[in-house]
């Protein structure tokens, strides 16, 4: 069974960097046997500051991108890391998409919360650019974006299995730029 990989960009430019990193993961995972898809978030059709499922075009949207997830055994979250945190397209895009009923369900129990988590036995890998270097990021800061994407995915079933951090973008030269695709491309032909 061949592994079913999407790519989901929430960088808001398509001349950025973050677009050519996640074309290198799409190239080297090609290499392999692996069905991709990819879902540019900037491309979808949907109110990024309220739930408009009023909106028939939002709600196809959304339920387009579901199906995708759906589809696929592991996404693979490109995006640039802003004020320490991801870009609010993607926070908009996860919680309008990782809804009651798609990506988990409250169960009743009393006093105590619990959920179903539908989209079990399915992983994550999140590569993301920065400004500042990675080791301050993740010693200093203590990885926040790392630490809700694990909890917020965890709480649908979702593993996230690898981060990869690149920085300072602002400050590295065209050969580091070079070596950082390189290395993300050899992320796709070992599908992580």
């Amino acid at each position: 069974m061949h592994k079913k990989i999407l790519i989901i960009n929430a960088h808001p430019r398509k001349d950025s960097f973050n677009f050519a990193l996640a074309q290198n993961y799409r190239l080297g995972a090609e290499a392999t046997e692996a069905e991709i898809k990819v879902l540019n978030i900037i491309d979808l059709d949907f109110n990024r500051f309220k739930n408009d499922f009023d909106n028939e075009q939002t709600e196809n949207t959304i339920k387009n991108a579901q199906e995708m997830i759906l589809w696929a055994d592991h996404t693979v979250w490109v995006f640039p890391l802003w004020w320490y945190n991801m870009p609010a397209l993607m926070k908009a895009f996860i919680e309008q998409t990782f809804l009651s009923g798609f990506a988990f369900k409250y169960l009743k129990s009393g006093k105590v919360v619990k959920w179903e988590k539908f989209l079990k036995g399915k992983t994550a890998h999140i590569i993301s650019t920065m400004d500042a270097p990675p080791w301050y990021y993740i010693y200093w800061l203590g990885d926040p974006v790392g630490k809700s994407l694990r909890a917020s995915f965890d709480y649908c079933g979702i593993k996230l299995k690898k981060r990869s951090y690149f920085g300072s973008v602002k400050t590295s030269t065209q050969n580091q730029r070079e070596e950082w695709l390189k290395s993300v491309k050899k992320l796709g032909k070992q599908l992580k």
